[in-house]
């Protein structure tokens, strides 16, 4: 039998049962080692292999790193139950009113908002969808710009960190390139941190957020959308104290999380839990706006405790030796300031029963993630027993163009994926097979980011593009699905330019973590 027969037919078979609707990790799995048996018992597999697999999943479930992935999805759900993430949309929008094409703008801008404070998907594309959709209709928005828009600007938590997908690719692609590198003799591969693929993509998903306003901007002076603004202006100015409270929200999260995983001051992990923790305190203070000064003060009192850590060391020992000098005195305090906050907070939102919701949504999706996980687990080893690696890797050594055409003929596969598969299956199932003969040569901190900007676009493409799904689920029935399908176009083409930019220039992508760490 030929070589390249058995890694096909297991391919084939568990694309053939994810069309059929299997749950993906149930299909990753059973598909997987239902295959390994078969082919064991006909003496194409080695079945002894399957020894490394518990190993492997037990390195999966304590991988200190993916431990950050609940915490971020509980950040994302709290913020998200607390309606924090429907106030910020209703206030930029009244801001942006009175602005020709501003509706759009706003949407633009809280989809970034949105995407670095909560990074979920689903729930952003229906808050915009329930809140926004039905205003940009009144304002005489076409409907697919108007859904278009929404989709685009709701999935773009996939790329703006902090987002799960981008601590995943970082997982992967860290195993992968250590893996590629160690192939062609060099024992000594750093490999990519979640700091890194943060960094890294932190141009091109505000690049992205540009490219969408500009289009949104052109397209309503060209077809002179929303330019009559005058008479749908709110009555009332927005006032300055609730636009910053509005807006710290998702802008201290941002600075608080992303701040002190860059600086070096938390590790990503900590700072997912440093991120959870500040959205129960934010979600305190919208449902109990009477008290809200004692969150605030812990909210400072955290703040402190950041700076504390960057400046001083606060190991136990440390802690301890330094009581002479009223160091830990300071550091006792802050932290019990934080823990009163930090419990009236938690009281007061499991009373108004957003805990409760986010904490059920948070468990739903982390095990949804660690399922796909340890599915993907058991087809990678099935997959290498059957030297389907080796397959890929010499396939892609065929291709025109060396590296390029390598590269090239990747992200095609990639994009052609999201057409059917949701982005974590496709991280978790192809990014480590597709990619290991590629990080053999090139950088992986940039390969990481064309692959999480492609992945973007799984979104928005049918027949399963999520946020489709998600709008089509609130949106009016005089609103029809083709019409929806038609204003995905333009973004996704947009999405694509974008990409190729980045393949374009690299510096983009590799920049700003050169100018942090080098």
């Amino acid at each position: 039998m030929s070589g390249a027969v058995l890694p096909m037919l297991l391919l084939a078979l568990v694309f053939a049962v994810l069309l059929l609707g299997f749950p993906v990790a149930l299909t990753l799995s059973g598909v997987s080692l239902g295959f390994a048996l078969v082919a064991g018992a006909a003496g194409a597999f080695d079945v002894t292999l399957l020894m490394a697999l518990g190993p492997r999943i037990w390195g999966v479930l304590t991988n200190e790193l993916l431990l950050a992935i609940p915490l971020f999805i509980l950040m994302g759900t709290v913020l998200d139950r607390s309606q924090i993430a429907a106030d910020l949309l209703r206030t930029m929008g009244d801001l942006l009113r009175h602005v020709p094409g501003g509706l759009g703008l706003s949407l633009c801008m809280v989809g970034a908002l949105l995407a670095a404070s909560t990074g979920i998907v689903g729930a952003t594309v229906v808050a915009m969808g329930l809140i926004s959709l039905p205003a940009l209709l009144a304002r005489g928005y076409p409907k697919p710009l108007a859904t278009g828009l929404i989709c685009a600007s709701g999935s773009l938590g996939q790329v703006i960190p902090p987002s799960i997908v981008l601590v995943l690719l970082a997982d992967q692609l860290g195993a992968t390139y250590g893996e590629a590198q160690r192939a062609v003799g060099n024992w000594t591969a750093q490999p990519v941190s979640v700091g890194d693929m943060f960094a890294g993509a932190f141009v091109p998903g505000f690049l992205l957020v540009g490219v969408y306003a500009v289009y949104v901007f052109v397209v309503c002076r060209i077809r002179r959308i929303d330019v009559d603004s005058t008479e749908m202006a709110p009555a009332e100015p927005v006032a300055i104290t609730t636009l910053v409270r509005t807006l710290m929200a998702p802008l201290l999260l941002l600075v608080a999380v992303l701040g002190s995983i860059l600086g070096g001051v938390a590790t990503p992990t900590e700072a997912a839990g440093l991120g959870a923790m500040g959205a129960v305190l934010l979600a305190g203070i919208r449902e109990d706006p009477g008290r809200e000064a004692l969150v605030w003060t812990g909210i400072a009192a955290l703040l402190a405790a950041l700076l504390i850590r960057a400046l001083a060391d606060t190991r136990l020992q440390q802690f301890f030796a330094a009581s002479v000098t009223g160091a830990a005195t300071i550091i006792a305090l802050t932290a019990l300031v934080v823990a009163g906050a930090l419990l009236h907070a938690v009281m007061t939102i499991a009373r108004s029963g957003v805990l409760g919701e986010a904490l059920r949504q948070t468990l739903q999706i982390s095990a949804m993630v660690y399922g796909i996980l340890i599915g993907a687990t058991c087809f990678a080893l099935v997959f290498r027993g059957v030297e389907g690696d080796v397959m890929v890797g010499d396939f892609l050594r065929t291709l025109p163009g060396g590296d390029t055409g390598a590269l090239v003929f990747v992200m095609a596969a990639v994009f052609l994926l999201g057409f059917f598969l949701d982005v974590i299956e496709i991280i978790t199932l192809a990014v480590p097979i597709l990619a290991l003969t590629l990080l053999q040569t090139i950088d992986p901190l940039w390969f990481g980011v064309l692959i999480a900007v492609n992945l973007q676009t799984s979104y928005l493409t049918p027949p399963f593009g999520f946020a489709l799904f998600y709008l089509r689920g609130v949106a009016p029935d005089s609103v029809r699905t083709v019409e929806m399908y038609r204003g995905v176009v333009p973004f996704v083409v947009l999405q694509l330019a974008v990409l190729a930019i980045l393949i374009a220039f690299p510096g983009l992508v590799t920049g700003l973590p050169n100018l942090l760490w080098n």
